[in-house]
């Protein structure tokens, strides 16, 4: 089977009947703090605030009419939703799109306001596929992929034809979000035909890294499970040609945490007065890590870096937890524990260790006669400064771990300080995301052994797709197969803390 010509494809592309040609726009703020130029592709400002109608419109605008009239079906986590809705409402066509029960309900309104028929199946995009493609069988229906389509892959590689139109000089690299592998295997097919100089690199999340896992391995792997937060690339497998495209044409893949995702969020607002969403901020994110760990290898600066801002559908209920979190992620705010003595004037004395530094958060719970565990958050510039402060701190006689980079600190012990329970035999701590859905909580109930006590259990709505759960279980070492059997029955993604230092300083 011949491969499909690309660039042809591409330069023939039909998009611009309901997408607009994004702008290229300067980022004053990055491009200072890292001292390259850095240019962000606006694919937000879309009429659906994401670049998926292109992909989408470009694929059913070619159908033939016969089969725009029985109507096509989709599957998605939310954009290519809003994409395909747009491309049935503009050729008139029916529209039925199966998506996640976890999908953000700012994506399924938005679906439902263009037409299209919406039904909620699965908890992820992969269990929404299967369903949607049943169902494409039994009505005779034309499934629009989100990504492994050449017509899709054509569409999305129209932002690379604008970017090198729209931007003459030197390009060091494009960074290109990546969950399926569309968007970015489009633009690595155009750019790497005219401007093979140009480096192409994705992004994922680390807990949904499809496409580094598959480029590692040299073939498509499976994820068993995917992060939630950045829902528009939560893909457990990339698409059979994406990957055949990114295996020869993209240059790097860079992993990202959610505090990175979370402070690029807050960049690009302080450059644009924009939110994006999380898969949105992931090239932006990759920018900063990639300059990051340069700085004393190749010392990137002075380079021009596109950013491909992919999407800004964020609800808005999870600002709350953005905000926290991107401080964490630019590494402004120091997690510390610290052992002080427990006698009259020692809280003077560590505050004044502290310095004039801004003191964001301060837990304490007494416990033990000698000694008091404070948990305390301080505002700094950077990585540096808090190792300077630790090694201040400890050069003072008090014990101290960093936890600014433990995520069971960060998200639950935070807010639990105190919480020692000597009492509690055969205690382990398990962190879980349950999906924010009804019936949630009570499955995990009604699976568990009813010989099991919970000894504690922490829960804090941060206004994502999924909660954050901490649970403390007193669990016989006899029963450790039953548990782990447990555990694979409930199926939500799970982490063992029983042994953090976090837990054993502040709960155990």
């Amino acid at each position: 089977m011949t491969a499909p010509d690309y660039l042809k494809r591409i330069l023939g592309a039909r998009v611009y009947d309901v997408a607009i040609e994004s702008p290229l726009e300067f980022a004053p703020n990055l491009s200072r703090r890292l001292n390259n130029r850095v240019l962000i592709k606006r694919e937000d400002l879309q009429p659906v605030f994401s670049f998926k109608l292109r992909g989408a419109y470009n694929k059913m605008v070619r159908l033939p009419q016969t089969a725009r009239d029985r109507g096509v079906i989709a599957a998605s986590a939310g954009n290519h939703a809003q994409g395909v809705a747009l491309a049935a409402q503009k050729l008139h066509c029916k529209a039925t799109i199966v998506m996640p029960v976890t999908t953000p309900q700012i994506k399924v309104e938005a679906v439902r306001s263009r037409g299209a028929k919406v039904m909620l199946q699965g908890d992820s995009y992969a269990e929404a596929f299967a369903h949607a493609k049943l169902i494409e069988q039994k009505q005779k229906l034309t499934f629009v992929h989100p990504y492994d389509d050449a017509d899709v892959i054509a569409g999305q590689g129209t932002i690379g034809m604008e970017i090198l139109r729209q931007y003459g000089e030197p390009i060091h690299a494009i960074f290109v979000p990546v969950g399926g592998g569309g968007l970015i295997a489009g633009i690595a097919a155009y750019v790497k035909r005219l401007r093979p100089e140009i480096k192409i690199i994705g992004v994922e999340p680390n807990d949904a890294d499809a496409m580094y896992q598959s480029l590692k391995k040299g073939r498509r792997v499976t994820l068993d499970q995917v992060g939630l937060f950045a829902d528009g690339v939560a893909v457990k497998q990339v698409g059979a040609e994406t990957f055949r495209l990114c295996r020869t044409l993209v240059d790097d893949i860079i992993r990202v945490d959610t505090d990175a995702m979370c402070a690029a969020i807050k960049d690009v607002f302080t450059d644009t007065r924009v939110i994006l969403e999380a898969a949105g901020a992931l090239s932006i994110a990759g920018i900063k890590a990639y300059t990051a760990a340069h700085a004393k290898k190749t010392r990137v600066q002075g380079q021009t870096l596109i950013a491909v801002a992919s999407g800004a559908n964020m609800n808005f209920d999870r600002l709350r937890f953005v905000a926290e979190e991107a401080e964490v992620g630019e590494h402004r705010e120091a997690i510390l524990a610290v052992t002080i003595p427990e006698k009259p004037g020692s809280f003077k004395t560590f505050c004044e260790l502290l310095g004039p530094r801004n003191v964001t958060e301060f837990n304490y719970r007494y416990d033990d006669p000698k000694a008091a565990q404070v948990f305390v958050g301080v505002q700094v510039k950077n990585r540096d400064e808090t190792a300077k402060l630790t090694r201040a701190l400890r050069r003072a006689g008090l014990t101290t771990h960093d936890f600014s980079n433990n995520d069971l600190a960060k998200l639950h012990i935070r807010h639990t300080v105190g919480g020692h329970a000597p009492s509690a035999k055969n205690e382990i701590l398990y962190r879980f995301e349950f999906p924010e859905r009804p019936g949630a909580l009570i499955r995990f109930l009604t699976s568990m052994n009813h010989g099991w006590n919970i000894s504690l259990f922490h829960y804090r709505n941060h206004g994502a797709d999924y909660g954050r759960v901490l649970v403390g279980m007193q669990v016989p070492p006899q029963d450790k197969k039953q548990f782990q059997a447990f555990l694979d029955k409930v199926g939500y993604p799970y982490c063992d803390e029983t042994r953090n230092p976090a837990y054993r300083l502040f709960l155990g």
